[in-house]
């Protein structure tokens, strides 16, 4: 598995609904829930699955009608990952959102008891 070089508030989105999905999603539900763009969605799926964090599989329903979706679903690790990955945006925008107000964040370590 790889790291995801770019962060975008786009990726960490997808990855919220992915982490958020009890079962395999296709990409129009992924576009539906993140309100983002296919065109947008559906290459950040493709690098996901390039970096080993998403793995995706035709489904298979012959009592369905219409074309194949294809599934998506965090890997074991990609799940880890993409946890990780929203956790660090999250506090990014934390702080972001402190400097512009003239706040000081809060430390990740103080939650830790690591600054104690």
């Amino acid at each position: 598995m790889q790291a995801l070089k770019r962060v975008t508030p786009a990726t960490v989105d997808v990855l919220v609904a992915l982490v958020e999905a009890s079962e395999p999603v296709w990409g129009l539900l992924v576009v539906s829930r993140t309100g983002r763009p296919a065109g947008s969605v559906y290459p950040i799926l493709e690098r996901l699955e390039s970096i080993e964090w998403v793995s995706s599989e035709w489904e298979v329903n012959a009592r369905r009608s219409g074309p194949r979706r294809r599934l998506y679903r965090l890997t074991p690790d990609g799940a880890a990952a993409a946890r990780a990955a929203i956790d660090a945006h999250a506090l990014r925008m934390q702080r972001r959102r402190a400097s512009a107000a003239g706040t000081a964040a809060p430390d990740p370590g103080d939650a830790l008891g690591v600054n104690a």
